[in-house]
C-alpha cells in the first residue's frame, strides 16, 4: 500500500496580515517533490480563508487571540488568521489517519501557527511522525527543535534527503518508474491567482537578507518552462499573477526578456505582479517596454536606503542613480506613480530616522509610491550579528520579538511618534494622484 502523506500549511499568528498573492510555494515544491515516488499526498492549507478583492488579494480571515506573555507591551490585537479551528479539526478528523504529516513554517514569528497546527495533529492523529520545515525551520533549527513539537526538523530546500527523514521513522518507499513531469496546475486550492518563481536562491548577498541562507545556489528555471506553465494556467481561467523570485530580473537577456517575449506574443490577457522587490539596475528600455505589454500591472523596486555608505555596507545592490534611470524608463512606457512602489526601509543597525526622512523626500520627487517597510533581524546574517555584538538583542531572542512590527517598536530607538508622523506623511503622499490632489 502507498504511504499516505499529509502536508499542512499552518496559520498565521500576528498583529495584521494580508493576502498579497501569497500562497505556500514550498510546500507545493514538497508536494511535487514526494511525487516522484510511489506515495499518496494532499494538503490542508490553513490560509485558504479569505475575501478575495482587487487583482485577487485580499483579508484573511481571523479571529483574535491571547498574546504571549513577551508581546504584551504592544497596545495591539493580535490574531490567528486562516481557517477556523473546528474547519481544522474537522478536515483531519474526517480523512483516514495519514503514515506520516508534513508541516511548513515561513516566518520565524508566526511559530505559534506551526505549534498549534502540531498540537492538534497530536490531539487527533496521536504519535503520527511529524516533520517540520521550511524557513522557520531553516533559520531558527535549535528553537524549533525545542518547542515544535516536531519529531524531525528538516533544513534547507526539499532534496532527495526527504527520503533519508523518513527512512527514520522505518518507511520505505521507491521511487516511480516514470516520474511524472512538473504540474502545471497543482495544489493550487481555490486561489483565484497564481503565485510564480521562475528562479530559487539569489545572486546577492545583502547583509539584512536570509535568502543565502536558504538556498545556496541560485538556479533559474528554464523560460519555456515558466511560460508553458503560465500559458496553462491561463487558459485555465487565472488572470493575476505574482513573481515571487528574489532576483527575478538577473541575467534578463536570457531570462526574464524571453518570458515576458513570449507572454505578450500569446496575448494571454493577464495581469503580473511583482510583490518582491525587483533590481532597478537590470531595467533598461526594453525590459520597460516588455513589462508594460506582457501586463505588468503591479511594480515594486527595492531601494531600502539612499544612505550611500549604508547602500555600499548592505549589499550594493541598487543606488539613487539606478533607481532614478529605471523609473524614467517606466514611465517613458505608460506606467504611472500608482504601478510603481518602491520599498525604503527604517529599523537597520545604526539606521537614523533622519536618514529614512531622506530616503521618503528622494522617493516623493521620483513620483512613486513609497513603501515603508521595517527591518526585521534574523540569524546568521551579518546585521543580526551586529545587533547581538552592539547588545542590541541576544543570541537566543524570542522569534516573536524579531517580528518587523515588534522589533521596530521595541529595539529601534525611534521616537514612536515621530515614526507615527512620517508613516502618516507617507500614506497621506500615496494617496495623492498624479496632479498632487486626493
Amino acid at each position: 500500500m502507498k504511504l499516505d502523506l499529509l502536508l499542512i500549511n499552518p496559520w498565521i499568528y500576528d498583529f495584521a496580515a494580508v493576502n498579497l498573492w501569497s500562497q505556500p510555494l514550498g510546500l507545493f515544491s514538497v508536494a511535487e517533490h514526494l511525487q516522484r515516488y510511489d506515495v499518496s499526498v494532499s494538503i490542508l492549507d490553513c490560509m485558504d480563508s479569505y475575501i478575495p478583492k482587487r487583482f485577487g488579494i485580499g483579508q484573511y480571515h481571523k479571529e483574535t487571540v491571547e498574546k504571549p506573555e513577551c508581546l504584551k507591551p504592544l497596545k495591539r490585537r493580535y490574531s490567528r488568521y486562516g481557517i477556523g479551528l473546528d474547519n481544522f479539526r474537522h478536515n483531519l478528523s474526517s480523512r483516514r489517519r495519514p503514515d506520516a504529516v508534513f508541516v511548513t513554517s515561513i516566518m520565524s514569528y508566526w511559530y505559534p501557527g506551526v505549534q498549534k497546527a502540531i498540537e492538534l495533529v497530536r490531539d487527533i492523529y496521536g504519535k503520527v511522525p511529524v516533520l517540520l520545515g521550511g524557513i522557520y525551520a531553516t533559520l531558527w533549527h535549535g528553537h524549533a527543535s525545542e518547542t515544535s513539537g516536531a519529531d524531525f526538523i528538516y533544513r534547507g530546500p526539499i532534496s532527495d534527503d526527504i527520503s533519508f527523514a523518513l527512512n527514520t521513522f522505518g518507511f520505505r518507499f521507491r521511487k516511480n518508474r516514470r516520474p511524472k513531469d512538473r504540474p502545471v496546475i497543482s495544489f493550487s486550492g481555490r486561489y483565484p491567482f497564481a503565485a510564480i518563481q521562475t528562479s530559487s536562491g539569489c545572486p546577492f548577498s545583502c547583509s539584512y537578507c536570509g535568502s543565502g541562507l536558504l538556498n545556496s545556489r541560485f538556479i533559474q528555471r528554464n523560460s519555456d518552462e515558466v511560460v508553458r506553465e503560465t500559458t496553462a494556467l491561463a487558459d485555465s481561467g487565472i488572470r493575476d499573477f505574482a513573481f515571487y523570485d528574489d532576483a527575478l530580473l538577473f541575467d534578463s537577456e536570457t531570462h526574464i526578456k524571453p518570458i515576458l517575449r513570449e507572454i505578450a506574443a500569446r496575448k494571454l490577457n493577464i495581469r503580473l505582479h511583482s510583490p518582491n522587490g525587483l533590481h532597478a539596475r537590470y531595467i533598461d528600455d526594453e525590459l520597460a517596454y516588455l513589462m508594460k505589454k506582457s501586463g505588468f500591472t503591479t511594480i515594486r523596486l527595492s531601494l531600502e536606503t539612499v544612505d550611500t555608505e549604508r547602500q555600499r555596507h548592505t549589499g550594493n545592490k541598487v543606488d539613487t542613480g539606478h533607481l532614478s534611470d529605471a523609473v524614467a524608463l517606466m514611465k517613458k512606457k505608460g506606467f504611472r506613480k500608482e504601478d510603481i512602489g518602491v520599498y525604503l526601509m527604517y529599523g537597520l543597525p545604526g539606521q537614523g530616522l533622519d536618514e529614512v526622512k531622506a530616503g521618503v523626500e528622494f522617493l516623493k520627487g521620483l513620483g512613486v509610491k513609497i513603501n515603508l517597510t521595517e527591518f526585521s533581524p534574523i540569524p546568521g546574517t551579518p546585521c543580526c550579528d551586529e545587533l547581538v555584538r552592539n547588545n542590541v538583542i541576544t543570541e537566543d531572542i524570542d522569534p516573536l520579538l524579531t517580528n518587523n512590527t515588534v522589533f521596530s517598536t521595541l529595539f529601534s530607538g525611534y521616537d514612536p511618534d515621530e515614526v507615527k508622523r512620517m508613516r502618516l506623511d507617507v500614506k497621506k503622499y500615496n494617496a495623492l494622484g498624479p496632479s498632487g490632489k486626493l
